[in-house]
């Protein structure tokens, strides 16, 4: 009886390998991503605007201070007594201005002092006067005369007078750059002359309104 002849059996096949299965070792690597530049730009502009902050809040308590301390106040001008004369071809304008400056710790240096004469919103004439020093509660008395030319048809002749000048304002030893003040007088009313006599000078007490200008740094107030 022949013997029968056993084969060895054939071993599973193995899958073949799959290309969709990542190996550990062959994933990229994770890297954090910096943060976005909007969020340093927020914080840069955050800083920007507390330092402005603090300094207009500095600038704030240095002002209150100085108020306290000084109390300022601008000069007052007001036109003590006018008179219009007749001559030959024009008429002659004498003017008389009080300045008063109420400040205790301040004073004012005045320029030469342009005025502007018109009448009923032309203008009739130029005059000058000369600068001063305006000390601390001092009342300073400045006259000037000017040639006109108004309507001395008319019992009474309306002037309106302007004045300019530059001014350096010293606040103990400190001093300003010069400033620009305007100073407007309105509503008067004088007789007009009759003949070649001079009148009697009108005296008055007409407040005129002075303005300050000045500039800090890149704006003007």
């Amino acid at each position: 009886m022949a013997d029968k002849v056993y084969h060895p059996a054939k071993p599973n096949p193995q899958p073949p390998f799959s290309a969709s299965k990542g190996q550990p070792f062959n994933r990229p690597i994770y890297r954090p991503q910096p943060p976005p530049p909007t969020s340093k730009l927020r914080g840069f502009f955050c800083s920007v605007i507390l330092a402005l902050l603090s300094l207009i809040l500095l600038a704030a308590i240095a002002g209150g201070i100085f108020y306290a301390i000084y109390r300022p106040h601008s000069p007052t001008f007001s036109i003590s007594s006018l008179r219009l004369s007749a001559l030959n071809t024009t008429s002659l304008l004498d003017i008389t201005v009080t300045a008063r400056n109420p400040n205790r710790r301040i004073a004012y240096h005045y320029d030469q002092i342009s005025v502007s004469i018109s009448s009923n919103g032309v203008g009739i004439g130029e005059g000058s006067f000369p600068g001063f020093v305006h000390s601390a509660k001092n009342t300073t008395v400045i006259s000037s005369s000017a040639s006109t030319a108004p309507d001395l048809k008319k019992a009474t002749v309306p002037l309106e007078l302007y004045m300019e000048t530059k001014a350096v304002i010293k606040v103990g030893s400190l001093k300003t750059k010069k400033v620009d003040m305007k100073i407007s007088c309105d509503g008067i009313e004088i007789a007009a002359p009759k003949g070649k006599k001079a009148p009697p000078a009108l005296t008055l007490d007409t407040s005129c309104k002075v303005k300050l200008r000045m500039k800090v740094w890149k704006w003007t107030i």
